[in-house]
C-alpha cells in the first residue's frame, strides 16, 4: 500500500497543487463537507500556534472529522528521535513506537517542529517530521518545519484571489527579508521561494548580504522550478531596485545561515540592516503591487501600520485561506480528492 504524504510541495505536481488549490476555493465557497466524516488527525505541536491549530481543529470539523492536540513534552509524553540512545534522560517514548501507535487510532497525522537553531546541518535533515512518515502507516502532513507548505498554498491561492486568475506567470514578486530582533526559522521564506518560482513568476530574493541566501537545498529548488515553469530568479540587496515595478512583495524575516548557532554574531549585521523594513516609500516604487507576510508580524519592525492598514495588504486573506487550503489536503490524504493519488 502506498502511502501519500504532505511533505513538500515539491513532491506534488503542478496539476496535483492546482488540483489542491480549486478545492481549498470550493471549500471557500462552502465551508461544510463530509470529507472527513468519521475520520481523525492527530495534531502534534512541539511548537507554538495559533493560526495553525486554530485553522486545522476547525477545518477538520467542518469536513465531519475529528482533531486530537497533543503537544510531547507538555501534555504528552517526551519522544526521542536518535537510534541507539539509552533514554535515561527526559524522553520517555520513541518515534519508532510513537508514530505506529497514533497510526493505529487515527488516520492522519500533522506534525509541528522547529529547528533548534543550533546546528544547521543537522536541522536541515528536518528529522522529526520525516521520522513521523517513516514509521507512519497514515499520511503525514507538515504544519511547518525548516519548509511550511501550507503557508504556500494560502499565499498562491491569496494571489490568485487578487488577481482573479489561476495563472500568476510573468508577475514580478519580490521576496523580501526584513529585520527582527531575534533570528528566525527560514521555513517559510524556503516555502515562498519555492512556491513562487513554482507558478512562473518573476522572482526577486531580497536580503541584507550574500550571507542572507536560503540554503542552496531551496535555492536549487528555485532554479529548477524556473527551468521546468518559466518565470526568472534573481538575487538583489539594493531594496529601491527589487521593488521597483514589482506586482507582490511577500516579506519575512530570517537568520544567515552562516552564522546558525552563534547568533551574536550576526546580530550586528542584522541591526545594520533595520531599513529593509516594508514602509511606504518602497511600495510606492510598486506596480500597483499588493503585499503579505505569513503572520505573526511585528507592526514597524517588519512592516509599518500604514503597509499593514492599507488596501494593498492581504495578509488576512492569507491567513483565512490557510483554513480552506488545509481542509483541501486533509480531504485529498483522506481519499476524498483524486488529488490524493494511490492509499
Amino acid at each position: 500500500m502506498t502511502i501519500r504524504h504532505f511533505l513538500s510541495t515539491q513532491d506534488w505536481t503542478r496539476p496535483e497543487l492546482d488540483a489542491l488549490l480549486e478545492q481549498a476555493a470550493a471549500f471557500k465557497r462552502d465551508k461544510l463537507g463530509r470529507q472527513l466524516q468519521g475520520r481523525s488527525i492527530a495534531l502534534l505541536f512541539f511548537n507554538p500556534s495559533m493560526r495553525t491549530r486554530t485553522s486545522f481543529e476547525l477545518g477538520a470539523f467542518q469536513l465531519g472529522g475529528h482533531a486530537i492536540v497533543l503537544a510531547p513534552g507538555k501534555d504528552a509524553w517526551p519522544i526521542e528521535f536518535d537510534f541507539g540512545t539509552v533514554m535515561d534522560g527526559d524522553t520517555e517514548e520513541h518515534i519508532a513506537e510513537v508514530a505506529r501507535v497514533l497510526s493505529r487510532y487515527v488516520d492522519l497525522i500533522g506534525v509541528r517542529a522547529f529547528p533548534k537553531f543550533q546546528d544547521w546541518s543537522v536541522d536541515r535533515e528536518d528529522r522529526v517530521i520525516h521520522a513521523f512518515a517513516k514509521y507512519s502507516t497514515v499520511p503525514v502532513i507538515n504544519m511547518e518545519t525548516i519548509t511550511h507548505p501550507m503557508q504556500e498554498l494560502a499565499h498562491i491561492q491569496a494571489l490568485q484571489q487578487h488577481f482573479g486568475s489561476a495563472d500568476l506567470s510573468g508577475k514580478k514578486y519580490v521576496l523580501t527579508w526584513t529585520y527582527h530582533p531575534r533570528p528566525l526559522n527560514t521555513a517559510v521564506a524556503n516555502s515562498a521561494l519555492q512556491i513562487a518560482t513554482r507558478y512562473g513568476m518573476d522572482v526577486t530574493l531580497l536580503c541584507p548580504t550574500p550571507e542572507y541566501l536560503l540554503d542552496s537545498r531551496y535555492m536549487d529548488f528555485a532554479r529548477a522550478n524556473v527551468a521546468e515553469n518559466g518565470g526568472s530568479l534573481t538575487i538583489s540587496h539594493d531594496p529601491a531596485d527589487a521593488y521597483r515595478g514589482a506586482q507582490v512583495v511577500y516579506a519575512k524575516s530570517w537568520g544567515a545561515l552562516p552564522y546558525f548557532g552563534r547568533w551574536a554574531d550576526e546580530k550586528p549585521i542584522r541591526d545594520a540592516h533595520k531599513h529593509f523594513i516594508v514602509d511606504e516609500a518602497k511600495m510606492a516604487l510598486t506596480d500597483g503591487g499588493v503585499f503579505s507576510h505569513c503572520l505573526p508580524l511585528r507592526r514597524n519592525v517588519k512592516a509599518t501600520d500604514a503597509v499593514m492598514d492599507s488596501p494593498a495588504c492581504i495578509a488576512i486573506d492569507e491567513a483565512e485561506n490557510r483554513l480552506h487550503v488545509q481542509k483541501a489536503v486533509m480531504a485529498a490524504l483522506a481519499g476524498g480528492s483524486a488529488a490524493s493519488g494511490e492509499r
